[in-house]
């Protein structure tokens, strides 16, 4: 591959991964390659290699000789990653608090400030998103976090929907708010064995949410 159509690729991967995770593209939404080749006028080799970049991002899904669809999951595939989630990203959060400083824990904090004003679902999904991943900042990249970075790209679309359903409800998401202040605060204690529970029970909290919603799997 041309050093041009490596740039196209990751431009056009760039492109697709925030349409994807923003919601303008849906689980289960057929992606033709010709199209986006169009779009972005270029031949097909860099589509091709962008869809690939996405595959690993969990975030398309090819089948060969069929074509590419954005990845979807049952209820019981999305249980699973959430289960996978509360065991492996308590440790991730562990290894990355000792390389978190002063400056981080402001951040954090205005982080849940912006959370718990913000009106729009998907604003509030990507600041949650900011907010997780700045706690794990502190760790090197590697094989834990990008499995947990594959794991919130695949579940994303049903947070953002599940989300919508409990700000509806009345209760909204008054003990996610809580659960971020309890986890900044035992992070700012340098406290790794409460963090770690804090957060495996944020995680677990929402996988049993999320299982008492087949509407929301319904929506793919």
């Amino acid at each position: 591959m041309t050093q041009e159509s490596a740039v196209a690729s990751h431009r056009i991967a760039d492109r697709l991964r925030a349409q994807i995770l923003g919601g303008e593209l849906a689980p289960g939404e057929r992606i033709r390659q010709e199209e986006l080749a169009d779009e972005f006028g270029a031949s097909r080799i860099p589509v091709r290699e962008a869809l690939r970049i996405l595959v690993t991002d969990g975030l398309v899904t090819m089948v060969s000789n069929q074509g590419a669809w954005v990845s979807s999951l049952t209820m019981e595939e999305c249980a699973e990653q959430y289960s996978i989630r509360e065991r492996i990203e308590p440790l991730l959060l562990r290894q990355s608090m000792p390389a978190l400083t002063a400056d981080t824990f402001a951040q954090l904090d205005e982080l849940l400030t912006q959370m718990e004003s913000v009106a729009e679902v998907g604003e509030f999904i990507a600041l949650d998103r900011r907010f997780h991943e700045l706690t794990y900042s502190g760790c090197p990249t590697g094989t834990l976090a990008d499995i947990i970075t594959q794991l919130w790209n695949t579940t994303q679309h049903y947070r953002r929907v599940y989300s919508e359903l409990v700000r509806g409800t009345g209760s909204g998401l008054d003990m996610t708010h809580l659960e971020h202040r309890l986890l900044l605060d035992a992070i700012r204690r340098n406290d790794p064995d409460d963090a770690e529970r804090i957060l495996a029970g944020h995680i677990r909290r929402t996988r049993l949410e999320l299982e008492k919603h087949p509407e929301v799997f319904a929506t793919t």
